[in-house]
């Protein structure tokens, strides 16, 4: 299947892109699905329940990294459409330009303090890890921890697809990465080895390897007009971006927090061990936020364009089609709850135990996003981050300190499990409430920014 090209002309052609993207999009995600699905019982295969557990909690802890870009990924895919719609290449290309240069200005020196912090740091106190089980956690740290960085840099490309309403071409070089880490996990596990260090490494560099080879395809074949160049950067179109990304990179920081801490948390405060059946329930629930996801990106995007246009009757028309997959979703996530015993014994067997009642929060937590998500896409689709902004910071800065308290009061991560659901249903009512606000032409004040 072909996918067509990036500027729209009306709500045909834009909602004819959305489609084509889905469908294009479902079925890489769909290998990506199945690929996630073997790294977990081969991954577990190699490095057991606690060694795992660790592995999970690091790879959370990366995922920080991967969301210092102060927001210029996201600002990026919302200038670039806004600017493609208006057929202003040289301002594109700016916008380009300008994100790869400020990327890796901001990266750089981040890499070096976090290499000198692991250095110095107790990291086996910190990740609560065993030095008897583990003798080498440091230098997995300062191992994966440039390779995270340098992705961190090229994964711009991927914002790039999806600012010219491709975001499956993003997919196809995430998938990519996944393919290549299973594939390395893979020989790890067939060389005897089992060794973290090797596991880490295979799933860090993998991402990186397919980054750079798209960078070449990208901007050396049909996007050369557009390819990052030294004289197309500038302050203003620094400064254009910012201004939008900080808000995104606020948002990416809060979320992280929300929904990136947990693995430390449980770590921490139980075992390296507890985390492997709450990532093994999370990563069995999440393929519904992934599924979601392939849906609602597209919209984003095109939720720019057409309010750049004031296509305001499609935007309308999007949101109801989003409704009616959102019933679709609950229904799938209450089958998987209910199938889940069946589906563990298939997958893992018994290299984990699996409590149904993390099952059950955990799907509860996946549901409450995948709602929010619905509201929120479109949202940042029409640039209205503030409101968004104040309610995920007020979520981040509640959330470690109840989670860390229900989980002490609870002695097990029910609690932590019950405060991730209950922590994001205020920012779902306030998203669905400045949606429709907004799109009734009633939204005010910090309704509408």
């Amino acid at each position: 299947m072909s996918i067509v090209g990036y500027h729209t002309t009306d709500n045909d052609k834009r909602s004819s892109l959305i489609k084509k993207n889905i469908v294009a999009s479902l079925a890489i995600k769909g290998w990506a699905m199945l690929v996630q699905i073997l790294l977990v019982p081969l991954t577990l295969s190699c490095l057991g329940v606690y060694e795992n557990g660790i592995w999970l909690t690091i790879g959370s802890v990366l995922l920080w990294i991967e969301n210092l870009d102060i927001g210029l990924g996201n600002g990026l895919r919302n200038k670039l459409a806004t600017y493609m719609a208006r057929g202003n290449t040289t301002k594109a290309r700016e916008m380009v330009s300008s994100t790869f240069a400020m990327l890796t200005a901001i990266m750089l020196p981040v890499m070096m303090i976090l290499l000198l912090f692991e250095w110095q740091a107790d990291n086996y106190r910190l990740f609560n890890v065993d030095s008897s089980v583990v003798s080498d956690f440091d230098i997995v740290l300062m191992a994966t921890t440039p390779l995270v960085c340098s992705t961190f840099i090229l994964k711009f490309i991927g914002n790039f697809y999806l600012g010219l309403q491709l975001p499956a071409i993003n997919n196809l070089i995430i998938s990519g990465g996944s393919t290549f880490a299973l594939i390395g996990t893979y020989i790890v596990y067939i060389s005897g080895s089992h060794s973290l260090l090797w596991v880490a490494i295979a799933h860090t560099l993998s991402p990186l390897l397919v980054y750079l080879i798209s960078y070449p395809i990208t901007f050396y074949g049909k996007y050369r007009h557009l390819r990052p160049s030294l004289k197309y950067v500038n302050l203003s179109a620094a400064k254009e971006l910012f201004s939008l990304g900080f808000s995104f990179f606020a948002l990416q920081i809060a979320g992280v927090i929300l929904f990136c801490s947990s693995n430390f948390i449980i770590s921490h405060l139980f075992s390296p061990s507890m985390v492997t059946p709450y990532q093994i329930a999370n990563r069995y629930l999440v393929n519904t936020m992934t599924l979601f996801t392939i849906i609602c990106v597209p919209f984003w995007t095109a939720t720019t364009d057409a309010y750049e246009r004031k296509d305001y009757k499609w935007i309308k028309k999007s949101g109801k089609t989003l409704n009616t997959i959102i019933l679709g979703m609950a229904l799938l996530i209450l089958l998987m709850i209910s199938c889940s015993d069946f589906i563990y014994n298939i997958w893992i067997g018994d290299k984990a135990e699996i409590p149904f009642s993390i099952t059950i929060l955990v799907g509860a937590y996946h549901f409450i996003i995948i709602w929010s998500t619905r509201y929120s896409f479109l949202l940042n689709g029409i640039g209205a981050l503030r409101l968004q902004l104040v309610i995920t910071i007020l979520a981040a800065i509640c959330y470690i300190p109840l989670a860390i308290l229900a989980s002490k009061m609870t002695n097990n991560i029910n609690g932590l499990l019950f405060v991730m659901c209950a922590i994001n249903i205020p920012g779902l009512i306030i998203n669905a409430i400045q949606f429709h606000k907004i799109i009734s032409g009633k939204a005010n004040g910090i309704w509408l920014k």
